[in-house]
Order: C-alpha cells, then structure tokens, then sequence
C-alpha cells in the first residue's frame, strides 16, 4: 500500500512542531527532509536533517522541477525535493511536510491528493499566552506573531482538517488516527481488498 502525504500547518506558537516530533518518535512515518542552500549548523547531519546545497545546485533543482515547493529566505533557498517524497511514498511510508502555507498551497497544486491538517489553539488569548510563556521573544516580536496570526487565518478554510491543540497527548493522537484513516479515504481499501482475496485464493 502507498503512503499517504501529509502537510501539517499552524500558527507560529500553535505546537505544530512539538506534535510533528511526537509523531515522528512515536510512529513509522517520515519526516521530509528540506533541501537548503543556508551552511550547516553545529551537529546539523546531511540526509537526515537538511540536503545542504550550493546556491547553483538548488537553483538547477528548481530549473529541473526537483522541487514540491521552494521559498527563499534571508538570501538562502529552502525546498522540498520531488524524488525524496515520492520514494518514501511508493515505500509505503507516510510523509509529513511541516510546512507553511503558502507552500502548503504550492504542494496542494501539484498534488491535488495530499491531506492539509492545520494547528490551532483553542483562543487567540492562548496562543498569546504559550507564546509569553516561552520567554525567549520580546513583546513587540510576539504582537508581530499575533498580527501574522490574524492574516494567517484566511488560509484556515483551504485546509481539510482543523485540530484543536488544548492538550498535546490528546492532540497527538489525534492527527496520528486522522493519518491512518486517510488510507481508507484515498481509496486503499480496494488494494488491501485485492491483496486479502488473492492470499485466500493461494492457501
């Protein structure tokens, strides 16, 4: 059976990345890894953690459509390469893009199959609230997240999920079961179908 592609999507403060993480431990699926042009950090690993490339290696990526979706920030290119996803598909390994959405957008394009699920919080007021309480942002950036916040919410009625992120446990475990139905939603119970009545046939 394929897997299934998976953008998850959220404000910034929302939690999105500590559930793609939970997900990813917890669970066989596979994280996509970007391809960038920025220098590795400190520890950084190449093939696990980005695709470093030069700036004339990603640009031809991007002349030779090798790339789901590509932006450009502070004068270094991140994208999500073609080939990488697809293998991983065909594997039959769900993928997980954790992306923005505007990319989120570009990849639903392309891939008109692909699932958008979208993190939110319960209230404004509680993302303002997780977004103090990290205490590593000054007020004005915060208001600049809240502003971005408002703005973002246009995107949220092109996503097919809504998921409430109150508790993260619960949250969790949600996306990963919302996951897993979407084999049956995509149409692949015909194939596990197929495969069944064919095993019974050859006993």
């Amino acid at each position: 059976m394929k897997g299934v592609l998976v953008i998850i999507s959220g404000f910034s403060g929302a939690g999105k990345g500590t559930i793609v993480k939970e997900l990813v431990q917890r669970y066989p699926y596979s994280l996509s890894v970007s391809a960038t042009t920025r220098a590795p950090r400190q520890g950084e690993i190449e093939g696990k953690d980005y695709f470093f490339k030069t700036k004339e290696e990603f640009e031809q990526m991007i002349r030779e459509d090798r790339l789901i979706e590509y932006a450009q920030y502070v004068d270094n290119y991140y994208g999500t390469p073609r080939d990488y996803v697809l293998k991983q598909l065909e594997a039959g390994t769900d993928v997980i893009l954790e992306i923005e959405m505007q990319g989120a957008m570009r990849v639903k394009e392309k891939f008109p199959d692909v699932s958008l699920i979208f993190i939110t919080p319960p209230s404004a007021a509680e993302l303002q609230r997780r977004l103090r309480k990290r205490g590593t942002e000054p007020e004005e950036v915060i208001s600049q997240r809240l502003s971005r916040a408002r703005e973002e919410c246009a995107y949220m009625p092109r996503y097919d999920y809504i998921i409430v992120n109150d508790e993260l446990e619960d949250c969790v475990e949600q996306v990963h079961n919302l996951i897993r139905s979407l084999h049956w939603e995509s149409g692949q119970q015909g194939e596990l179908i197929e495969k069944i009545t064919k095993d019974f046939k050859n006993l």
